[in-house]
């Protein structure tokens, strides 16, 4: 007599497809990540006197200043546009990575089938 169920030493043949979807979704997230990191965001303040590069990993890997904006006696608004500056390319970063999270668990629909 045959086996009813699925249960006979396997996996039911929904509980299959269903790893093999988070596996290649897995995939899908460990790629996009690695696009994410990849990618640089430059963001400017104070009219473009500052600039600033981050990566997805949220690293600056660039700072151009404006020789117009260097003033010894104001150095804290110098400080103030490269916060400024900072804080917008990592909002930027942020931003990226939540869309790419939005499109990547759009598909997931109202949760696990059980």
């Amino acid at each position: 007599m045959a086996k009813r169920g699925g249960f006979g030493g396997g996996m039911p043949g929904n509980m299959n497809n269903l790893m093999k979807q988070a596996q290649r979704m897995q995939r899908q997230m460990e790629e996009s990540q690695r696009e994410l990191e990849a990618k640089e965001f430059t963001a400017k303040a104070g009219g473009g006197a500052v600039e600033v590069t981050v990566t997805g990993k949220k690293i600056v890997t660039k700072i151009s200043i404006s020789k117009d904006v260097v003033d010894p006696d104001d150095v804290e608004m110098l400080e103030d546009l490269i916060m400024a500056a900072t804080n917008e390319a990592i909002k930027m970063a942020e931003e990226e990575s939540s869309a790419m999270m939005g499109r990547m668990t759009a598909g997931l629909g109202g949760g696990m089938p059980f």
